[in-house]
């Protein structure tokens, strides 16, 4: 086996790594690796998508996934009327994005399911 010029200051750099205890404590050292299932991601993707999620970069339309979850909380724990009002716009502009981003059927949209909660609400108000 031929080592070349780059492998072998890569293998030094490992040896040296290792004299110095950097690789102590690793998070699940002496533990299996977990396999992740990739069958669902394209083959030539695979490699950009491992690169990205270990780099905590998430695919736009989780992000905004991500924050409707957490407007949806906001709103939840909100009192005041208007505070509410503006975060159910926020939300319901979300809603939309994520479903313009995903540019699927209407049918299988988030539906902006707080829209009658507030109507009965300020109807309720009024009465």
């Amino acid at each position: 086996m031929v080592i070349t010029g780059f492998e072998k200051i890569v293998e030094e750099r490992i040896l040296a790594a290792q004299r110095k205890g950097e690789f102590n404590n690793l998070k699940g050292a002496g533990k299996p690796l977990e396999h992740e299932d990739l069958s669902r991601i394209p083959q030539e993707l695979r490699l950009a998508y491992k690169i990205l999620k270990n780099a905590d970069c998430l695919p736009p339309e989780i992000e905004v996934r991500k924050e409707i979850v957490r407007t949806e909380n906001l709103l939840e724990a909100l009192e005041d009327e208007s505070l509410r009002y503006r975060t159910l716009k926020k939300l319901n502009y979300l809603i939309m994005k994520f479903n313009i981003m995903r540019g699927g059927s209407a049918a299988l949209e988030i539906p902006q399911q707080y829209e009658h909660k507030v109507v009965d609400r300020l109807s309720a108000d009024k009465k």
